[in-house]
């Protein structure tokens, strides 16, 4: 990347909604303090919160129509900050269509035809997508990848990953939480070959009648207990876990890996904490384990607005040595893949393979199963 009086000054703007889903994880102040884009406007339908928002982000002006904003001021980057998902692909494609290069909130889109269609825009314009699963660049996960490619434990063998399974578990646990675990899982192990899953609801198994809207429009989920599994290449078999009986055991969200000479485990975060596991020794007294912290040379800064700065470096390097920024809309987009797979799987009881066939969302009624 090119920084200093060389450095391409961009036009950049921040599109939210105050009242329906605010602006993410700091997604409003993404572009603050880079001397090489210019934040020219802001857009929400809420008077008071565009107001706040414009002195937030630094912006020239603001407007309360998105449409009305991409259109009059034709930004290079726009950062698609709402955390309600039915509005993302509207909004995207918008900014697509008027060539700007978007950084958008997870999870991506609702559904896969969405984020399909999204993904051949900016293909055909050769624009990139960016979206905020913040984990997949921070530091240690990047060198934790390394150095399970070098045997830190061996041969991969599992990984399991658990979400929060706080009021939201099941269904809005997986499609909140478990869309960065989904991605730390691919990141680490591959793409998944298929899937198997159980949905259960209020104690029974779940059916598509009973789906429901989540707290914030991210989709419709289903189910309050949701037990997964998928198939990765090399015989690596993953699951996901998200029961609210299960909280008090499981501890905090994230990852366990197996290896054939050790064991991971990540607390999710916006700074993932790691530690390793040598083995187990086992006795008349019971078991020991020793789990240490894997450790980073050069860490990095913490916070919500360093690793979203990570994010947006990759970004802006993808965009000027045109290649796909490390988290793209293509990994978004196959995390949601994941979630969808399950809801399929639980649906019919059966393993389903990936990538789906079917693009539309599992728990739409007019979808035949």
């Amino acid at each position: 990347m090119i920084f200093g009086a060389d450095a391409k000054k961009y036009r950049a703007a921040i599109i939210g909604h105050t009242k329906h889903g605010d602006y993410g994880h700091g997604l409003d102040v993404l572009f603050n303090g880079r001397e090489n884009i210019e934040v020219v406007a802001v857009a929400d339908p809420d008077a008071d919160g565009r107001a706040k928002a414009k002195e937030r982000c630094r912006a020239l002006r603001d407007y309360a129509d998105y449409r009305e904003l991409v259109a009059k001021e034709r930004p290079q980057l726009v950062s698609v900050a709402m955390r309600w998902t039915d509005r993302h692909h509207a909004i995207c494609k918008a900014a697509l269509e008027a060539g700007a290069h978007i950084f958008v909130e997870k999870p991506f889109t609702t559904t896969l035809a969405e984020a399909d269609d999204l993904l051949a825009i900016a293909k055909s314009k050769r624009l990139k997508i960016a979206v905020a699963h913040q984990m997949r660049l921070a530091p240690a996960i990047q060198l934790l990848k390394q150095r399970l490619s070098e045997g830190l434990i061996g041969d991969l063998l599992q990984i399991r990953a658990h979400g929060k399974q706080d009021a939201r578990a099941g269904g809005e646990d997986m499609l909140v939480l478990g869309t960065h675990l989904f991605d730390l899982m691919r990141l680490l192990a591959g793409d998944p070959a298929w899937c198997t899953a159980q949905i259960r609801h209020q104690g029974r198994e779940a059916t598509r009648a009973d789906a429901r809207k989540a707290a914030e429009n991210i989709g419709p989920i289903l189910g309050d207990e949701i037990e997964a599994q998928f198939a990765f290449p090399n015989g690596v078999h993953g699951s996901f876990t998200s029961r609210g009986r299960n909280r008090q055991t499981a501890g905090h969200w994230g990852i366990e890996i197996a290896g054939s000479s050790g064991a991971l485990r990540i607390l999710a975060d916006i700074v993932p904490r790691i530690f390793v596991r040598r083995g187990v020794e086992w006795s008349d007294a019971g078991g020991k384990t020793e789990w240490e912290r894997f450790q980073v040379p050069t860490p990095g800064k913490d916070g919500t607005g360093a690793a979203n700065a990570r994010l947006v470096d990759d970004w802006l390097g993808a965009i000027e040595s045109d290649r796909e920024p490390t988290c793209s809309g293509e990994a978004g987009m196959k995390a949601i893949e994941m979630v969808m797979a399950v809801y399929q799987a639980g649906l019919i009881g059966a393993r389903v393979s990936l990538p789906l066939k079917d693009r539309r969302h599992p728990l739409q009624t007019d979808v035949a199963l």
